[in-house]
């Protein structure tokens, strides 16, 4: 025979606030996985730079990318070795 569980109006409450805070947690901008890939356009603002450049730092491989259908995109921590000086 089975054993039977009783569920009670404290147990609902608390699933109830768990499912709660868990929503709010996810749903929180600030509390989001930080963006690890970014595109060109944002690339040539955090670096200040033309087109141009961007694409000579690609060519030159000071800045390595990955190109997905049309668009290309740069790790976040590769760019923040070209601003600190280093190369990869």
């Amino acid at each position: 025979m089975a054993a039977i569980e009783i569920i009670t109006k404290q147990d609902l409450l608390e699933f109830k606030n768990d499912l709660i805070r868990d929503l709010k947690e996810a749903l929180n901008p600030s509390q989001q996985a930080v963006k690890q890939w970014v595109k060109s356009n944002e690339v040539r603002k955090l670096l200040s730079i033309s087109p141009g450049t961007l694409q000579n730092l690609r060519i030159n491989g000071t800045l390595s990318f990955t190109k997905v259908g049309g668009m290309m995109y740069y790790k976040l921590e590769d760019i923040q070795k070209v601003l600190e000086g280093g190369k990869q």
